[in-house]
This record gives C-alpha cells, sequence and structure tokens, in this order.
C-alpha cells in the first residue's frame, strides 16, 4: 500500500471512498469537542472530502494532508475555489481562506507544522492502510500532535477474510489497541450499515459496521 497504490487509484478515479456529501457522524458529534471558533483542526489523508468545507464552515482553520495532487487540484476546482500555491519543505500548499491542504507523504509532517492544532478528524485515513501502516501512522500521530488535541474517528468493521482492503476492517479492540497508548478513547456510536452499502453486499459481506470515537491526547 505504497504511494503509487494511491496516485493509481486517483489517476484511474477508482474513489468510492469518496463521499458526494457531508458525513452524518462529523455533523452529529464533531460539537462534541468543544472548539473555540478559529482552532485548526488537522484532516490526514484528505482527498477532496466534502468535510473539508464543513469544517471550515464551522468556523475553523483547516490542514488537510494528502499526497494526491490531482485530488488536491480536483478539491480546489470542484468548490470553485482559486487557492495560492506555494513550496515548503516536502509539502506543496494549497491556501484559499481558511483552507490548506499540503500535498506530500503524510509521514514528512514535523510537530512544528501541527503544533497549532487543537483537533484532528479521521474519516478514511486509518481504515486505509494496512496493519503495518496503521500502526506506523498512529505512532506518528502520537509524536506529532500536541497534548490535549482532539479527535474524532470514524472506522469500519467486517470480516477482512471476506474481502481484501482497501477500505479494511478496524475493529474495537484495534482502535483501543493502536491509539489508547496516548489518547483516552471513547466509543460515541455503532451503527450497522450492510443493508445501505451495496458494494459491499455485492463483495459477500455478512456484515458491515461503521463506529465513531471521541480521542483525546494525554499529556505526556
Amino acid at each position: 500500500m505504497h504511494e503509487e497504490f494511491w496516485q493509481e487509484r486517483w489517476a484511474r478515479n477508482e474513489i468510492g471512498f469518496h463521499l458526494k456529501e457531508f458525513n452524518p457522524y462529523l455533523r452529529r458529534h464533531w460539537s462534541r469537542l468543544a472548539l473555540a471558533e478559529g482552532a485548526q483542526v488537522l484532516v490526514p489523508l484528505c482527498g477532496k472530502s466534502l468535510d473539508l468545507i464543513w469544517l471550515a464552515g464551522q468556523g475553523l482553520q483547516v490542514l488537510g494532508v494528502e499526497l494526491s495532487e490531482r485530488a488536491v487540484e480536483a478539491f480546489f476546482a470542484e468548490q470553485g475555489l482559486q487557492p495560492t500555491v506555494t513550496r515548503q519543505a516536502a509539502f506543496r500548499i494549497y491556501r484559499c481562506g481558511s483552507l490548506e491542504i499540503r500535498c506530500g507523504d503524510f509521514f514528512e509532517l514535523g510537530v512544528e507544522d501541527v503544533a497549532g492544532c487543537r483537533a484532528f478528524y479521521d474519516r478514511a485515513a486509518l481504515i486505509a492502510l494496512p496493519p503495518e501502516m496503521r500502526r506506523r501512522y498512529t505512532e506518528h500521530l502520537a509524536r506529532i500532535l500536541p497534548d490535549g488535541c482532539q479527535g474524532l474517528l470514524i472506522t469500519l468493521d467486517y470480516d477482512q477474510s471476506q474481502m481484501a482492503g482497501p477500505p479494511f476492517a478496524v475493529d474495537d479492540v484495534e482502535v483501543n489497541r493502536l491509539l489508547g497508548a496516548f489518547c483516552h478513547v471513547q466509543l460515541l456510536e455503532q451503527e450497522d450499515v450492510l443493508q445501505q452499502n451495496w458494494k459491499f453486499l455485492q463483495r459477500g459481506l455478512e456484515r458491515l459496521h461503521e463506529s465513531t470515537y471521541l480521542l483525546r491526547k494525554c499529556t505526556a
């Protein structure tokens, strides 16, 4: 699951993970973070998610990180926005108002890049990664996120033997194992969504659960 895989997915427009509406769990639970207006929120592996627009609409400063330049350019074009584009270290940075997307490798993101972040939102990052990369991803979050930073995490869980990811199955045990070492983890909601996802039914899944977690990074 390396860079070439995702670049090819975007090049072939194989982006079934992209939602054409705001995520309902985000809308339902984001207020629990009780962020001040103008707070910065990190969105790893953001693609061209409409959730970036929703977060900006809540008065937040949005910092997305995305590997695919095609995805970043599509996001701004589809929203009718004209970003300024600059280069900083490993990233090509697109900015427009309260929206900023850094195009490059998420693992190049450093402590100084997210020092102002008070929250993070993960709808399609953790479940996009195979097991060894999920561990690397969460360890990187643990290193760079400020203490007290809050997060909203949305995962999928199904019988992994019935379908190869991505998206991968990430169950409650794994969420707590990967994130519980540095975050307080609270399960907010779990919903059976198989009947609403015909593509997963066609692929032979017998169950499909979406779970939403509230996270808070512990003080080191």
